[in-house]
């Protein structure tokens, strides 16, 4: 089993930066990918961001390459999105995600609500 704890969300403007954490319990960190994901009202749950068990290798959804960055701190357990060039379509409920591959993942947190005014 694997706890997954979100925080750092909020309300920022248009063109602002927000950075998000999870922390994780339960198992060795060091172990499984990990992963940030977001729905927006009326959307289905979409891939935001991975990062391999040592962080080596990264994804992004086409929408945020160039403006999120994912970051692990094994040692801390936690993983980061640093949010930047923020936009109002970016307004969702953002997930943390652990799995065995950097686009499977099993166990989520409770999700923590980022909304970017214009």
């Amino acid at each position: 089993q694997v706890q997954l704890v979100e925080s750092g969300g909020g309300l920022v403007q248009a063109g602002g930066s927000l950075r998000l954490s999870c922390a994780a319990s339960g198992r060795a960190f060091s172990t499984y990918t990990m992963g940030w994901f977001r729905q927006a009202p009326g959307k289905e749950r979409e891939f935001v961001a991975g990062i391999s068990r040592f962080g080596g290798n990264t994804q992004y959804a086409d929408s945020v390459k160039g403006r999120f960055t994912i970051s692990r701190i094994n040692s801390k357990n936690t993983v980061y999105l640093q949010m930047n060039s923020l936009k109002p379509e970016d307004t969702a409920v953002y997930y943390c995600a652990s799995g065995t591959t950097i686009m499977k993942y099993d166990y989520w947190g409770q999700g923590t609500q980022v909304t970017v005014s214009s």
